[in-house]
């Protein structure tokens, strides 16, 4: 909204300042930190006062989350009300890859909030149910990846790009759409899946969200595209403005997240802020690299999977409990002890996709 201000702009000033996404980008990411900081209280009181008891402990968890009994969720809201604020007012309201993006995180806000809403008034673990969830979050999906499609250049319809190769470029089709929805429903799924301590998912989202915003902005110009041998995608330099105002909400949260969690997440948040970078990741077309960065999130559902089908098949199990993060409170880790070991691992693999755009 505030890019209008150019109009203004006779080529000097103060207002040519708002033509520069990375100007935009700081203003994104330190709006949504203060409506984080600034609202975080009142909307974790009106939560207690609402919920009553708050979000309900799995009997069968790990003997630490009995202390974690009253904790209001929903804490997601903090972040998605940053982040809609801020992008609204930061970003370029003419850029389709930004409606894109927001239409899947408050789509799946949506769906999250219903199963949150089910789990807290029934006191019950069990909300939404999973085949009505999934049904739901793919037919987002499939709209998503649609419009992205109609987005993209002609010369980057239905294309896969491969890290580590220059000139590896797949022609998937038509079969890019499905594709596409995976990695969106996926990455959905699974942030929700790593959301299990406090602090746990958040800063890999951030760290994620801020990756994929570097790589956004790179192939979103000509001169760094030419350069490191990437695919060129017009107009994708705008989700910067949409990944700064994600980790300035996702800092907010985190100053009530911190163990002791005063807020949960709950699915409002997590299957939000995984489809948000799912469509980040399906708008830049860098999808593999989203597994690299993402790859704390991709081990979480790996394991969930694993243990599924193996207990299935033979009535054992791989893991003391699933998701990993759960296998290792059973071994004795503390808390802090998986959260902060996951963040380093987190950071890493994002150091590891930035890599992919240079040894290209």
């Amino acid at each position: 909204m505030l890019y209008w201000l150019t109009d203004f702009s006779d080529g000097g000033g103060v207002f040519n300042l708002f033509r520069y996404i990375t100007f935009r980008a700081g203003g994104a990411f330190f709006t949504a930190l203060l409506v984080g900081f600034i609202f975080g209280p009142w909307l974790i009181g009106i939560l207690r006062r609402t919920q009553g008891k708050g979000q309900p402990i799995r009997d069968d968890g790990p003997e630490g989350h009995i202390s974690k009994a009253g904790t209001p969720t929903m804490g997601g809201i903090l972040i998605l009300t940053a982040l809609l604020v801020s992008t609204l007012l930061w970003a370029r309201l003419d850029n389709g890859y930004i409606w894109v993006v927001l239409m899947v995180t408050y789509g799946y806000a949506a769906i999250g909030f219903a199963d949150d809403y089910a789990k807290v008034s029934k006191q019950n673990t069990k909300g939404v149910s999973s085949k009505a969830r999934l049904a739901l979050g793919f037919l987002l999906a499939l709209l998503a990846s649609l419009l992205t499609w109609y987005l993209h250049p002609s010369d980057l319809e239905g294309r896969l790009s491969i890290p580590f190769f220059k000139d590896l470029v797949l022609n998937l089709g038509y079969f890019y759409i499905p594709f596409a929805m995976i990695v969106i429903v996926g990455a959905a799924n699974a942030v929700n899946l790593t959301d299990g301590l406090d602090g746990l998912a958040i800063m890999p989202v951030m760290i994620a969200a801020g990756t994929l915003g570097a790589i956004a902005y790179v192939v979103g110009r000509t001169d760094f595209t030419e350069y490191l041998g990437v695919q060129f995608v017009p107009g994708s330099g705008e989700l910067v403005i949409f990944t700064a105002a994600l980790m300035g909400g996702g800092l907010g949260f985190l100053w009530y997240n911190a163990p002791p969690a005063a807020v949960f997440m709950g699915d409002t948040g997590s299957l939000a802020l995984g489809g948000a970078i799912g469509a980040i990741a399906v708008c830049t077309q860098h999808e593999i690299v989203l597994g690299i960065v993402g790859g704390l999130f991709v081990v979480e559902a790996l394991s969930v999977i694993v243990q599924v089908a193996y207990f299935k098949r033979t009535g054992k199990r791989v893991f003391l409990m699933a998701p990993i993060h759960h296998h290792f409170e059973k071994k004795g880790w503390s808390e802090p002890q998986i959260v902060i070991r996951f963040w380093i691992i987190s950071l890493i693999l994002a150091l590891i996709g930035l890599a992919t755009l240079k040894i290209r």
